[in-house]
Order: structure tokens, then sequence, then C-alpha cells
């Protein structure tokens, strides 16, 4: 998977700029730390890739991918400032893609620093305005800044983007119940169960709205389906 973005990353930019890379010896250990990762083996690929960086014969758009992936080694490893440090680098020494924007932002999310996670998926979607994936994770960060009307749009937009998306359909009812529209929670929690049958959650939540809206036996209704596909649910 991983090396077939890094793939994908070099052919599209080379498709923009119409030129060819200078092969060398980096490329090697390039696309070898590109195997490396995507066989979540972190600590080789960032050996890889740093030989690759410090071959100094990389072209630019190779050495982009390099440094987002090898930021992508660092926060698995829960490295988040080394992480940070290398889609900076991405950004800084590479084409204006979307990809080290949201890398970064996701890793700004899980040092809560949600500001900044906000500001690097914006800058994401201003690339790459139909990057459903950027939404939603800009919506998870509005939440976490009580910031519910930004969430709310920004799951409408990956609804509108990918209509079969469940989960988003299940946070939005979330922020709908704690704005306290029921109605809307509800056709959204419905919605989830529709696109996926075994969403316990979607169950449970459902079950607490209608509770809230006095239908206490569609409550109930709902939470035993909740307890029956997963019995840890309370």
């Amino acid at each position: 998977m991983q090396r077939m973005l890094f793939a994908v990353i070099l052919s599209l930019f080379l498709m923009v700029c119409m030129t060819s890379p200078t092969w060398a010896g980096g490329d090697d250990d390039a696309d070898a730390g590109a195997y490396a990762l995507d066989a979540g083996d972190y600590d080789e690929a960032i050996r890889l890739f740093t030989k690759a960086i410090e071959s100094g014969d990389l072209h630019p758009v190779t050495l982009y991918a390099v440094y987002n992936f090898r930021g992508k080694a660092w926060d698995h490893k829960g490295d988040y400032d080394r992480a940070i440090s290398d889609f900076t680098k991405a950004i800084e020494s590479g084409p204006s893609i979307s990809i080290a924007y949201y890398n970064r932002g996701n890793v700004w999310g899980r040092k809560g620093d949600y500001d900044k996670a906000i500001a690097d998926y914006t800058k994401a979607i201003e690339f790459s305005p139909k990057y459903a994936d950027a939404y939603y994770s800009r919506a998870l960060a509005w939440g976490m800044k009580r910031d519910y009307a930004q969430a709310i749009a920004d799951y409408t937009r990956v609804i509108e983007l990918d209509p079969k998306n469940a989960k988003a359909y299940y946070f939005r009812g979330a922020f709908w119940g704690t704005k306290g529209d029921y109605d809307k929670a509800i056709a959204d929690y419905t919605k989830a169960i529709e696109l996926d049958p075994k969403y316990a959650k979607a169950y449970s939540k459902r079950a607490a709205a209608w509770d809230k809206k006095g239908h206490h036996n569609k409550a109930k209704a709902d939470y035993a389906k909740a307890k029956e596909i997963d019995p840890s649910i309370r």
C-alpha cells in the first residue's frame, strides 16, 4: 500500500511537471524503504529512507515522498515530533500536494493541538477540495474544540463526497444529539445502520436519542439490538 502510494505521488507530480526524475542509488533505498514501511518494519524503513536522503541524489519529488513516508514511520513509532519535522520537510521540499499536510494534521491531532491540526487539514483541502478524509479528520478536530456547527458542516461534506460512509453519519448524528436536535440525530443513526446493519454504537446512540424524546419502547428495542451485536455495549 505504501509503495503504491509512493508511486502515485511520483507519477502525479511528474505528469504536472512534465519532467523525468534522475534515477540514482538513493531511489533504490527509497523503494526498499517503501516496502519496509508497508510491511510494518518501521525501524528498517527509517534506516533506508535516511540513507536515501543522505545520498543527495534524489529528485525533488522523490525527496518529498521519502520525507513524507519517513514521517509516517516515525508516527507509527509514536515519535510525533520527528514525524512533524519530516512532514514539514516534505512540505518545504516538494510539490504542493495535500498528503503531507494531511499527515501532519493527524499528528498534531494526536498531540492535542487541534488548531494546528485544523490548519493543516484546511491546507490539504485547499489543494484537494474533494479530499473526504481531510474533511472527516477536520470534523473530529472541530468536535474536540466543541465547535459542533463546524464539525457537522464537515461531516456533511464527507457524506456528499462519500455517501456510503456510515461513520460520517454516526458522528454527525452524535453532534446533532449534542446540540439537542434528536430528530436529526435519529435520522443520521438510522442511515448509519442502513449502511452498516452491525453498527452497534449507532443502535446504542439511537436508543439514547429515542429515550430523550420519550419513546422508551423504541429506545429499549435499539439498546437490545446493540447488546445483541456487541455484548460489551453499555
